[in-house]
């Protein structure tokens, strides 16, 4: 990413070399140099070089948000501090024990099968717009394809036909999170409900060219064709509404969830099929884009259902020896 913002602070040439640094390495830091743009800015207007009592001023103009968002920008310029002690070791580093704590994360909702039943009986409540002819057609596709493979939002909204091999039945999720594409197989669900949807869309003469957005509109103002993140998450948000489905806290769930319960079913199919969990675990994160196991174990919530198989799997294999040891004396 060029950088278009004139950094003017006393540090401004630090802040330059920091992102040249990092985006060299293949990362973007489109939001890190938004929150160095507001830092220099703070320092220019303030006239004065990053202190503890500057930074504690700038600090102070972030307090109406959130602790998440705030812990974030503090790590964001400490990091930024440590490269510049590199070359001046006596500058000043925030101490991180000083910034706020982690905020409770949210609860994901985990749609159950009758839940996603209800979902599709509520998309046959959608109208067809001006703007989108087949609304009812796109949106349970999406739905067909957030359940069945946990794609991000970001990544379902910039498929286009061209990303889908009708032969290999798979899709291509291009450039991603942490900059990876990857290829991922349909089930046979996903694929039978793809092949019903273009037949649609052959049939009423939409555009099928490779370049075509997989879930057409007639138009955008910046992207042809395109559905943005807010739209499909606003009818997403009435499709909710209509099923009556909601997270323990009473509010609607997030489209991220689907994510979530993805990989959970996925944990919960293993489980009750008698598969080997812990090989096939490398083999879901994978699938769903992951850089490590770690990142998909953030998704794999050990609900009632989890619970119960493995502790059927368990009594299968072990109860002779717990009652052999029991019988035994053992506690």
């Amino acid at each position: 990413m060029k950088i278009t913002y004139s950094f003017s602070s006393s540090i401004a040439s630090i802040i330059i070399r920091y992102l040249d640094l990092k985006q060299s390495l293949g990362r973007k830091y489109i939001i890190e140099s938004r929150i160095f743009q507001h830092l220099d800015k703070f320092l220019n207007t303030t006239d004065s070089d990053l202190t503890a009592e500057s930074f504690a001023k700038w600090c102070y103009t972030q307090q109406n948000n959130a602790s998440g968002v705030r812990r974030n920008w503090m790590r964001t310029v400490h990091n930024l501090c440590l490269y510049r002690q590199r070359t001046e070791p006596l500058c000043f580093i925030p101490d991180p024990l000083q910034f706020p704590l982690l905020h409770q994360p949210i609860q994901p909702h985990i749609f159950t099968e009758d839940e996603i039943i209800r979902l599709f009986e509520a998309i046959k409540q959608l109208k067809p717009g001006t703007r989108s002819p087949i609304r009812r057609e796109n949106f349970r596709l999406a739905l067909v394809l957030l359940y069945t493979t946990g794609l991000r939002r970001r990544e379902l909204i910039k498929l286009t036909l061209g990303d889908y091999n009708s032969t290999e039945r798979t899709l291509l999720i291009r450039e991603s999170k942490f900059h990876k594409s990857r290829i991922i197989p349909l089930s046979q669900d996903g694929y039978n409900e793809l092949e019903a949807y273009l037949k649609i869309r052959r049939n009423r003469h939409l555009p099928i060219s490779k370049e075509s957005p997989l879930l057409w509109n007639k138009h955008h103002k910046t992207r042809i064709g395109y559905y943005t993140g807010a739209g499909l998450w606003t009818t997403f948000q009435s499709l909710f509404r209509i099923a009556n489905i909601h997270t323990s806290n009473g509010r609607y769930p997030r489209l991220h969830d689907f994510r979530h319960a993805f990989a959970v079913h996925a944990l919960l199919r293993w489980y009750r099929e008698g598969e080997n969990v812990q090989a096939k675990l490398p083999v879901l994160s994978i699938y769903m884009g992951h850089v490590s196991v770690v990142s998909t174990q953030y998704y794999l919530r050990f609900i009632q259902e989890v619970v119960n198989s493995a502790s059927k799997r368990f009594e299968k294999r072990y109860s002779r020896l717990v009652s052999k040891s029991y019988k035994r004396g053992v506690r």
